[in-house]
């Protein structure tokens, strides 16, 4: 039998003229290979820091972004703790502490400044404090004269209030206890070497969050309204949805044609090759995974490097050039011969000849090793070992140093967005079509077996976050900034789903162009340093939450 590129080539053109054109990053995108691709970051980390002395703070949620602490120098932003209940919702006196940092550098006693809070999100809060030194709370503290604070999210870094995280002890993880804690510590908190009484709401507090953090900026404005005077919700997911099929529509409209051609072609090329029996063994081995025994545990690594894209960061200081160099990568020509890459993708003069009659491009092949050398060279076991998700013992671990059950329990239970191909098949895509809810959800089921006290739902209950406003969510001094090639923006107020809004300066709604993800949350010492369209954004910022503070009055100065 000969099986070559003409078998699917009217797939290929059909779609080709519709379209001309690590740790919690892996978990949002990948589901249950997200944790596989979790244990090989760590496992390879564990083995670069024989080789740095030097700790590493892992930045945002991007597992690219380093920012280096410099241990010989005094630490401006000790750990600061607060106590709080474990469930606010029930007569119980069990408590846990809570973890935060404060910046009081342009604090001046009894001067009415304001404090910034930052949310701590779905990761250790030692991550978000760049952002209280330079990023956008150290920005509005100092134009504003007031304190900057990241307070770190219930379970996350140190803040924890269980002994493991197994389903039961995960209960109090939800929407309402981590919203109950922010309230709790505004309304109650004294910082240490500060006499005057902070709290709101006798204090204008301006609570600004990022991705997920930034819907609970969002959600805090609308559930405590006499607490939160102003809010930023910086790339906010308020809108909760079962598949998240659109995250990777808007990379391939994003990406250089180019990239986005040969991630279409390739995926309808693989696609039809695991469909034919004696071309799936081949197709597979050609990427390094002839032993992985599902087709759609290896489609799901050949997704993994689309997470690059966003990884992307304005500063490239910190920000990640991954998703391009990988664009680049499948783009190389062979035999260094670059007038092909100028051909049209699956040209005849662009085809490598293969064992048994195969003929593929050549982007195909870039991308099998790609994968081989970013990513199966990380396995020290069996592939099956490695991305297989097949095994539901693999999953069951419980243990504090299994971060990766954190995240993906609030996706379980009430959040969602899983990882799936488009509905309709005829739209043009870049990830497999084996990528359905089914596979993509059933790490719910194999890691959070029920517990005594609590069972995760058979699909997360999206309607608890969709009831607080989903995609109109709305309110006066709650802004809305989002970035235009956020592959999260069809989850947020400027969803091309949603209602278009008037920007104004009580009810902000900005997009930054050509943006990511929160891109307004980095910052440099010097705004003027900084490109135009984030330093645009950064000057707006600041004066609309001026504006906010010119009519605070204290509740006793009404």
């Amino acid at each position: 039998m000969r099986l070559a590129i003409t078998l699917f080539v009217s797939t290929f053109l059909l779609t080709a003229n519709a379209a001309s054109a690590s740790g919690a990053d892996y978990i949002r995108a990948h589901g249950a290979q997200g944790v596989n691709l979790w244990r090989l970051a760590n496992q390879k980390r564990e083995k670069d820091s024989h080789i740095s002395q030097r700790p590493i703070l892992v930045v945002q949620d991007n597992s690219n972004i380093v920012f280096k602490a410099d241990t010989e120098e005094p630490n401006e932003f000790p750990d600061q703790w607060f106590t709080q209940p474990i469930d606010h919702l029930a007569d119980s006196s069990d408590t846990f502490e809570q973890r935060y940092w404060i910046n009081t550098r342009h604090y001046t006693p009894g001067s009415g400044g304001p404090v910034i809070v930052l949310d701590g999100g779905e990761t250790s809060g030692e991550d978000r404090i760049p952002f209280l030194d330079t990023g956008i709370v150290e920005i509005l503290a100092r134009a504003t004269g007031g304190i900057g604070v990241v307070l770190e999210h219930r379970y996350y870094g140190k803040s924890i209030p269980v002994s493991d995280f197994s389903t039961d002890n995960l209960r109090w993880l939800n929407n309402d206890q981590s919203a109950a804690d922010s309230a709790h510590f505004m309304a109650n908190v004294t910082f240490p070497g500060i006499d005057e009484d902070l709290t709101a709401p006798n204090t204008a507090w301006i609570y600004y969050g990022g991705s997920y953090a930034g819907a609970r900026a969002a959600h805090m404005k609308v559930l405590y309204p006499d607490l939160v005077y102003g809010a930023i919700a910086s790339s906010a997911v308020t809108h909760a949805a079962l598949s998240n099929w659109e995250y990777h529509d808007i990379i391939r409209n994003a990406a250089d044609p180019t990239c986005a051609g040969h991630l279409e072609h390739a995926t309808l090329a693989i696609d039809a090759l695991l469909s034919v029996p004696f071309a799936k063994r081949f197709i597979k081995s050609l990427f390094g995974l002839e032993d992985l025994a599902h087709d759609d545990d290896f489609v799901s690594v050949l997704e993994a490097p689309l997470g690059y894209w966003q990884a992307k960061v304005w500063d490239p200081a910190v920000g990640s050039t991954k998703f391009d160099e990988f664009c680049a990568f499948l783009d190389k020509p062979i035999l260094g011969n670059r007038s092909l890459s100028l051909l049209p993708v699956g040209h005849e003069d662009r085809l490598v000849d293969l064992p048994g009659d195969i003929k593929l491009d050549f982007s195909i092949l870039n991308y099998a090793q790609y994968i081989k050398e970013n990513y199966v060279s990380q396995c020290d076991t069996s592939v099956e070992d490695c991305f297989g998700t097949y095994n539901d013992s693999n999953f069951l671990v419980t243990g504090l140093d299994q971060e990766w059950r954190l995240w993906l329990f609030q996706v379980c239970t009430e959040w969602g967005y899983f990882s799936t191909a488009p509905p309709d098949p005829d739209q043009p895509r870049i990830v497999s079509k084996l990528l359905t809810l089914e596979y993509s959800s059933k790490i719910c089921k194999q890691a959070y077996p029920a517990g005594k006290y609590f069972v995760v739902p058979p699909m997360p209950n999206i309607t608890a976050v969709n009831a607080l406003g989903d995609f109109a969510i709305a309110a006066d001094k709650l802004a809305f900034i989002d970035g235009e090639v956020d592959p999260w923006r069809p989850c947020t107020p400027h969803s091309d789903y949603a209602v278009d809004r008037e920007d104004t300066i009580l009810q902000p709604f900005k997009i930054i162009p050509n943006a990511v993800h929160h891109y307004d949350e980095y910052g440099l010492k010097n705004i003027s340093d900084e490109p135009e369209e984030i330093r645009k954004i950064h000057v707006e910022m600041i004066a609309f939450v001026m504006e906010w503070l010119k009519d605070f009055k204290a509740p006793g100065l009404r």
